[in-house]
């Protein structure tokens, strides 16, 4: 059994010892680093299929314009 590669000496013998001897590990660094470069083209690909992003929630209530009825019938006289 040999002992295993340095990265930054020969990476690409590193990464193919990793994939045999430690695939999960060796997987899930590829696919974590896939997904920070998927961000843009996903979301172009979103909004071409028709999917589009909601409308923003109100933060604040629309006050109305104009004067205010004034309430009668419940002791407000």
């Amino acid at each position: 059994m040999s002992a295993a590669p340095h990265f930054w000496s020969t990476p690409f013998k590193y990464c193919r010892w990793a994939a045999r001897e430690r695939p999960a590990l060796f997987w899930s660094v590829i696919i974590g680093g896939i997904g920070p470069v998927m961000i843009y083209p996903v979301r172009s690909l979103r909004y071409r299929l028709g999917d589009v992003d909601p409308p923003r929630i109100p933060t604040t209530y629309p006050v109305p314009t104009g004067p205010r009825k004034q309430l009668t019938g419940y002791d407000d006289e």
